[in-house]
């Protein structure tokens, strides 16, 4: 895994949170794994029942717990085992990335994709692809505030 040098001159290794769909994408991710495929170790995968559960709290909630980037993984359009499961977390997802936006965490560390649960080599391709757009962008602004904050001693709640 190749670190970078953040502001701070601090390595910086990004905390990639993966909202996995247990039909399809983590499916993927299983068979990526039985073809020894790589992909970096800062992606941490969340097995849901569908990506649908994923809701705008969940993902904002991820950047407030210090993830430097989200992705949500579902099936393909279409293909939903619940139907519409994807759908609703395709607008959700677009939702959350606006709010990034105006919060000025950045819409860009969060992204939506629809893999089957034949396609291993895809989810490999996703989980480097975030990982190298996410080493550009640099930490969390919300990690960086929180970091400033502890080295001048400010006291009260984080942030």
């Amino acid at each position: 895994m190749e670190k970078r040098e953040s502001g701070n001159k601090e390595s910086f290794y990004p905390k990639i949170i993966a909202f996995c769909c247990y039909y399809c994408a983590y499916s993927a991710a299983d068979l990526a794994g039985s073809l020894r495929l790589q992909y970096p170790p800062t992606v941490r995968m969340i097995e849901q029942p569908c990506s649908g559960k994923v809701d705008i709290r969940l993902l904002l909630q991820a950047f407030e717990d210090g993830a430097d980037g989200v992705y949500v993984a579902g099936c393909m359009e279409g293909d939903c085992h619940f139907l519409k499961g994807n759908i609703r977390a395709k607008k959700r997802v677009n939702a959350a990335k606006i709010i990034l936006d105006k919060v000025g965490v950045g819409g860009e560390r969060l992204e939506m994709f629809n893999l089957s649960g034949s396609m291993g080599p895809r989810f490999a391709e996703i989980a480097n692809e975030m990982t190298e757009r996410i080493l550009k962008l640099g930490p969390n602004p919300l990690n960086t505030a929180r970091a400033e904050q502890a080295t001048r001693g400010e006291e009260g709640e984080p942030i």
